[in-house]
């Protein structure tokens, strides 16, 4: 499709709307960005436009047909059944993801890493191993920075390293990456796929248009991830923590096993991986694949490894007040992130979770938090879920906040010296927060607070 002069409805005006709608007007296209959100609550979008040609309709959606519309953008956050997507697809009008519509404006090779947890600090620490290897490297998506924002700087020289959602994947007609990753699949997003097996479908499109000279890297002790082999067409190569394998990247005997045919086998000390937790030697085995079968040599990825120090709000090591470590792992925003953030640790720790629900069942979080945890915070929409299937488990010490400020403050009154105090709340943050990032920097703040 030739941009130029092609008639664009974005729909969401949030970050990415905002960036494809920038991007399509600096290319001559005659775009309209909507919202549901009426004027006054989108004004820094509406400002950001006034003196372009973009056209901004606000407080709801216009009706689209052929003689209006040529093609439709699709912002992540928005559901798929809004009336303007109901109707271009009726009417046969195109409706890309920003993820489809970046892909078109590029032609060099991509690697796009999904899955439930883990994605962001997968993407990173491969965009870290081109980075330390002397390769052009772009690195985007759900990592921070949509991917249409780094089209610009693309030259033919350059790796794609993207980080790609379930949302984005559902409106894709033609991705195609060299390597795809699934990491894990665990329920989450319940409240827009409606059950985990669309959940999982929609994850399954990385590989929609695969052929047998890409690659795609799958978990092989995630059972629905390991299925995946069966319907993509690309090379299958699968990492473990748990097994033996024939061929990919395994642990074993604390050591990682890299075995790649024409490329030889070769070990890593697991203690040789800097970022912590059995979930980030996972990430790290997805990373050394993608790195290895893109030509990355295995001693430039090794250091990488051991100097890689992870992404805020994972896992976020933030500090040690009265013997008390304070991290930071905001970004657990499902049960089963969390799950991995509370294996990580060997020290007792002091738990605050709680936030929006996004359809989840808290019955093995609170197995896991039982095991690992002395002492739990609750707070937000979720609270009493949380609290009800600890009880269920035996689990007695819990404690109840009403604001955020007060569950940190809390969580340091009945951290002892030698224990962690964890934010990792099994939950989102959209009852309290914006986003993740904002929880996780309130965090760091009040932390930093207990020094003075």
């Amino acid at each position: 499709m030739i941009i130029k002069g092609s008639r664009v409805l974005v729909v969401g005006a949030g970050k990415t709307g905002v960036a494809c709608a920038d991007f399509l007007n600096q290319r001559g296209a005659r775009v309209t960005l909507t919202d549901i959100k009426k004027d006054f609550q989108i004004k820094d979008v509406v400002d950001r436009f006034k003196d372009t040609s973009v056209v901004i309709k606000a407080g709801g959606y216009p009706d689209v047909d052929s003689h209006s519309t040529d093609l439709v953008i699709v912002s992540p956050g928005v559901p798929l059944d809004v009336p303007p997507i109901k109707q271009a697809l009726e009417k046969g009008i195109p409706v890309w993801s920003e993820l489809e519509l970046a892909f078109r404006m590029f032609n060099v090779p991509v690697v796009a890493v999904t899955g439930t947890n883990g994605k962001t600090t997968t993407t990173a620490l491969i965009g870290a191993m081109f980075k330390d290897a002397g390769r052009s490297v772009v690195v985007a998506g759900n990592i921070g920075v949509p991917l249409i924002e780094k089209v610009p700087e693309i030259t033919p020289d350059h790796v794609v390293v993207v980080e790609v959602s379930s949302f984005q994947l559902e409106r894709i007609e033609t991705f195609k990456p060299r390597v795809g990753i699934v990491l894990n699949l665990t329920p989450d997003h319940l409240d827009r796929h409606g059950n985990f097996e669309n959940y999982a479908r929609a994850k399954e499109r990385i590989f929609l248009n695969q052929c047998g000279e890409d690659f795609s890297i799958l978990n092989y002790d995630d059972k629905y991830v390991r299925k995946m082999a069966q319907s993509t067409k690309g090379q299958v190569i699968f990492f473990s923590t748990r097994h033996t394998l024939e061929q990919g990247a395994y642990l074993f005997n604390d050591a990682v096993h890299v075995v790649l045919g024409d490329s030889g086998n070769w070990v890593l000390n697991r203690g040789d991986i800097y970022i912590k937790g059995e979930h980030n030697v996972q990430n790290a085995l997805a990373a050394i694949l993608a790195g290895a079968v893109m030509g990355l040599e295995r001693e430039s990825m090794g250091k990488t490894l051991k100097t890689f120090r992870g992404v805020p709000h994972r896992l976020e090591f933030v500090d040690e007040i009265g013997g008390v470590k304070y991290v930071n792992d905001s970004k657990g925003t499902n049960p089963d992130a969390s799950i991995k953030a509370l294996m990580a640790f060997d020290e007792p720790i002091v738990l605050i979770a709680g936030g929006k629900n996004k359809g989840s069942d808290f019955s093995e979080f609170a197995e896991v938090v039982k095991k690992k945890a002395r002492a739990v915070v609750l707070l937000g929409e979720a609270a009493d879920e949380i609290f009800y299937a600890l009880k269920k488990k035996g689990f007695e010490e819990i404690h109840r906040e009403s604001s955020f400020e007060r569950a940190v403050y809390h969580a340091g009154e009945v951290a002892r010296p030698g224990e962690v105090v964890l934010l990792s709340p099994a939950c989102a943050s959209w009852d309290m927060f914006n986003n993740y990032e904002e929880r996780g920097d309130l965090f760091k703040k009040l932390v930093a607070s207990l020094r003075r």
